[in-house]
């Protein structure tokens, strides 16, 4: 089997439109949580979130293509784009795949068309309605896009979708079924509807999350996309791209127990499983990007399959407490996250930490990144439903060896 380089990167999130700004966000502490502006917060008590603010996709896409995409497949055209670019390759063909992660799929288009339709009694819609509200839009909007052919597909396993995405893709170069894959993940949550759901599960915080701090108060919502081009290791370099990681390995399990509450058991199996695929010790694990999202069940629950995986676990953090929980791109958001900081040898903060919660005892990096390099890093995605992904990659210099 082959062994597959991260060689592109892009990223839309509240740091920023681009994989930069994303980085020097989070190499710096910065949260992007502040007030929703897109819609009228006053009569919820959800009123924060890590929204994209100030996007323009007319920077990007034509006004004919807008025309056609919700904001999050706006998102992921954007994400793609940038990656493609930066990896300096052609992502064309039969040869190649597009593979991407949404849980929502199109909210903002479902969420005006139904106000025109239960609240202004409306009986005439915009044509393009049901392609701008499909789930697989981002994916099928960037394989027209790039003139990609091969496979090209959604998966939406709530907050788990863009693992799951990414690391399917990862398999399919590394069995050789493809020569390139574009993958990530995209989300735009941010409608009445959704935000009216997410008030009445009650695990929303009223203030940006504080992930593993004591008296947490939940978690913070977010948007935006990214994505990441995979191919060989060996083309990678024989044509002296710039390698950020290689991704090494992938592990998904399912708890099969509750909707909701997580299981420490199935999230230590997908990290064993990620290892194993990956050919990886723990003890060769030098950071984790932790699924962290701040609530009470959740941090817990992490920290004590962690410490059931690792017997002693390396520096953690949940970068969620900058870009926000992304949902169905969280997972994409989160890989871009821990490929960076191999790549730069910075572990990114947990920001907004108060104080040590005894019950999630662990190295969190609190407040503000550490310069340090590591061989190997793991990114946790859990999700609703009890599904569980893990993804696990090497520095560049761990390829070279």
């Amino acid at each position: 089997m082959r062994r597959v380089a991260v060689t592109g990167v892009g990223v839309v999130s509240a740091l920023g439109f681009d994989r930069e700004s994303f980085w020097n966000g989070m190499a710096d502490g910065r949260c992007g949580i502040e007030t929703i502006d897109a819609v009228d917060c006053s009569d919820l008590k959800i009123r924060i979130g890590a929204e994209v603010k100030r996007f323009d996709p007319l920077m990007w896409l034509t006004a004919k293509e807008i025309g056609t995409m919700d904001r999050s497949t706006q998102f992921a055209m954007v994400a793609a784009l940038e990656a493609v670019k930066d990896s300096g390759v052609e992502v064309a063909g039969e040869r190649a795949a597009v593979v991407t992660g949404c849980s929502l799929g199109g909210k903002c288009t479902e969420d005006e068309t139904y106000r025109g339709l239960y609240a202004e009694k409306r009986t005439r819609f915009e044509p393009m309605t049901i392609p701008r509200a499909m789930t697989n839009a981002g994916a099928s909007c960037i394989s027209m896009r790039h003139a990609i052919t091969g496979p090209c597909y959604t998966v939406s396993t709530a907050c788990a979708s863009a693992a799951h995405a990414i690391g399917q893709a990862f398999w399919m170069v590394r069995s050789g079924l493809v020569d390139i894959a574009l993958t990530g993940g995209n989300e735009a949550p941010f409608t009445l509807g959704m935000l009216r759901g997410w008030e009445s599960l009650r695990v929303v915080s009223p203030e940006p999350c504080r992930p593993f701090s004591k008296n947490r108060k939940g978690l913070t919502l977010g948007e935006g996309a990214a994505m990441l081009v995979l191919e060989p290791l060996e083309a990678a370099l024989a044509r002296g791209a710039h390698v950020y990681a290689e991704i090494r390995g992938f592990g998904m399990t399912a708890d099969a127990a509750h909707l909701t509450m997580p299981s420490a058991d199935g999230a230590a199996r997908a990290m064993r499983a990620a290892l194993q695929d990956a050919g990886l010790s723990a003890e060769r694990i030098g950071y984790i990007n932790a699924h962290g999202t701040g609530t009470a069940a959740n941090d817990v629950t992490e920290t004590q399959a962690i410490r059931s995986v690792f017997a002693l676990p390396p520096p953690v953090s949940s970068t969620k407490s900058m870009h926000g929980h992304a949902l169905g791109a969280a997972g994409a958001l989160e890989a871009v996250a821990t490929v960076l900081a191999l790549d730069r040898g910075v572990l990114p903060p947990t920001v907004n930490f108060v104080e040590r919660d005894e019950q999630c005892d662990l190295d969190v990096i609190p407040n503000a990144s550490r310069v340090l390099a590591v061989e190997a890093a793991i990114s946790n995605s859990f999700a609703f439903g009890g599904l569980n992904a893990v993804l696990a990659f090497a520095s560049d210099g761990a390829t070279r060896v």
